[in-house]
């Protein structure tokens, strides 16, 4: 596993090898819980996901989780051929069960370098189902959106109708002006995970 430690202790160390890397291949950012849920499917979305990324040579950007759907997502990406990179804060990476096992991982000095890095490499992005950090993720580049600050492709699995209630929070902001529908055209939801990727294809 290859580490770099960007910005940390005001040290910038292989930014340029760094860069080099993640233009080989189409980067895809997935969004997702630290835990595994209640259901099933969650578990079963999280790994397909990783299953069609790693099969079509692609890499994962992640958070750098090892448990969770976090660490099934990577697991999968790499044993179905794919390359996986996580993205996670000293503290974090301290705090909780980071993953050891990644082709490359860069330690932060916060979240806010944590998630532009994420943001940045990406070519597209998917929300599988998660706690409030997925869900701050998730509001964070479809707001980067709607400020016209990138173009990519948002995609939300709604696995067991998870994203429903998401859904329903944004029509709320928009029954009652806070929001103009247009928002509606900055994402896309997804049944399953066959479905999302052909969405990103269409795209990329």
């Amino acid at each position: 596993m290859h580490v770099y430690l960007l910005f940390y202790k005001g040290i910038r160390i292989k930014i340029a090898e760094l860069v080099n890397l993640m233009t080989r291949k189409i980067n895809i950012c997935v969004f997702c819980g630290s835990r595994e849920g209640n259901n099933q499917a969650f578990r079963s979305t999280a790994i397909e996901t990783g299953n069609h990324i790693g099969k079509r040579g692609w890499r994962l950007v992640y958070g750098g989780g090892g448990v969770g759907l976090m660490g099934l997502v990577a697991n999968s990406t790499m044993e179905a051929g794919g390359d996986a990179l996580g993205i996670i804060p000293e503290f974090l990476s301290l705090r909780e069960a980071g993953h050891t096992d990644l082709d490359d991982l860069i330690v932060t000095s916060g979240m806010h370098d944590r998630k532009q890095i994420m943001y940045s490499f990406a070519d597209a992005f998917i929300a599988l189902p998660g706690g409030v950090g997925t869900l701050d993720e998730t509001i964070e580049i479809l707001t980067w959106k709607q400020l016209e600050r990138h173009k990519k492709p948002i995609i939300l699995i709604d696995t067991n109708n998870f994203w429903r209630a998401f859904l329903a929070v944004l029509a709320n902001s928009v029954e009652t002006g806070f929001m103009d529908k247009s928002i509606y055209e900055l994402l896309e939801i997804a049944p399953d995970v066959e479905t999302a990727f052909k969405i990103i294809e269409s795209h990329i």
